[in-house]
C-alpha cells in the first residue's frame, strides 16, 4: 500500500484529476447501463431508489469529511511545527552568543548553515530530499560536536544546562519536523474512499434518468473529483501544492543576518 502513496505522490494533479473524472463518468454509464438492462415493474420502486442514493451520498460525505480531517489534522501539525522550530533555533542561536570565542562563531556558523538546510529541506522536490537529508544529518553531527568542544568551559555554570537543553530541543523538533512530513492518510482510508466514490457514481447513473439528470450527476463528479484530489495534494507534503508555509524560518534567517557574532559586541545606537 505505501506504493500507493508514492505513485500519487509523484502524480500530476491534472492528470490524476482526469483520471478520477473519467472512472467516475464509467462508473455512471455502467450504472445507467444496468438500469436500462432491467426490467422496470411497478412505480414503487422509485421512492425506494431514491431513499438508497441520499444513503450512499450521505455516506460519501462522511467518508470526505473524515478522509479530508486526516489529512488537515496532519498538514496543521506540519505547520505548526515550523513555528516551533524556529523559535527552538533562535532560541539556541541567541544562547550561543553568550560563548566565547571561536565557540561562538563556530556555532553561529553552523546554526545559520543548519537554518538554510531545513528551508532547503521543506521546499525541496522530492528527488532532493535525500541528499539535503543526509547533509542535514552531517549538520547535527558537527553542532553536537561543537556543543562537546564549548561546553568544558562552562561546565560549572549554570549557563550550561540550559545551553545543552536548547539546542537538544532544537534537534528533537527538527526530527519531529521530519517524521511529520512523512506522516500521512493510511493507503487503506484513500483506497476505500476511492473504491466506495466510484460504487456511488454507479448508484447516480443508476437512479437518475434523463439526459437533465445525467448533465447534474456529471457535474457533481466533476466537483467530486476537484475534491479528492485536494484531498490528495494536502495529504503529499513533500511534492504537493498545498504546503506548510515556511514564513518563520525565512524569517529567522532574515534575522540572522543581523545577529552576527560581531553585532553583539558592538556599542548600542545612541
Amino acid at each position: 500500500m505505501d506504493r500507493t502513496l508514492d505513485w500519487l505522490s509523484a502524480a500530476s494533479l491534472p492528470l490524476l484529476w482526469l483520471g478520477l473524472f473519467l472512472l467516475m463518468l464509467l462508473a455512471e454509464a455502467l450504472g445507467a447501463a444496468l438500469r436500462r438492462g432491467r426490467r422496470h415493474g411497478d412505480g414503487d420502486g422509485k421512492g425506494q431508489e431514491e431513499i438508497i442514493l441520499s444513503a450512499v451520498l450521505g455516506l460519501l460525505a462522511l467518508l470526505l469529511g473524515f478522509t479530508f480531517s486526516l489529512a488537515v489534522d496532519r498538514f496543521e501539525i506540519r505547520r505548526q511545527l515550523v513555528l516551533q522550530e524556529a523559535n527552538a533555533i533562535g532560541t539556541a542561536y541567541l544562547r550561543a552568543q553568550l560563548l566565547e570565542e571561536p565557540d561562538r562563531t563556530r556555532m553561529s556558523r553552523l546554526l545559520v548553515r543548519y537554518t538554510d538546510t531545513r528551508i532547503a529541506l521543506a521546499t525541496a522536490a522530492p528527488r532532493q530530499t535525500r541528499a539535503l537529508l543526509k547533509a542535514n544529518d552531517a549538520l547535527v553531527t558537527e553542532i553536537w560536536k561543537a556543543v562537546k568542544a564549548s561546553y568544558p568551559p562552562i561546565r560549572q555554570d549554570p549557563f550550561a544546562a540550559v545551553y545543552v537543553d536548547a539546542i537538544n530541543s532544537m534537534i528533537d523538533i527538527g526530527s519531529a519536523r521530519v517524521v511529520a512530513r512523512l506522516a500521512r492518510v493510511p493507503p487503506a482510508v484513500l483506497i476505500v474512499l476511492f473504491v466506495y466514490v466510484l460504487t456511488a457514481a454507479a448508484v447516480i447513473g443508476y437512479v437518475l434518468q434523463g439526459a437533465r439528470s445525467r448533465f447534474t450527476a456529471s457535474f457533481l463528479l466533476g466537483l467530486l473529483s476537484l475534491f479528492l484530489v485536494l484531498i490528495v495534494d494536502v495529504n503529499r507534503p513533500r511534492a504537493g501544492a498545498v504546503r506548510e508555509g515556511q514564513g518563520p524560518m525565512e524569517s529567522l534567517r532574515q534575522t540572522m543576518d543581523t545577529w552576527r557574532p560581531a553585532a553583539f559586541d558592538a556599542p548600542p545606537t545612541p
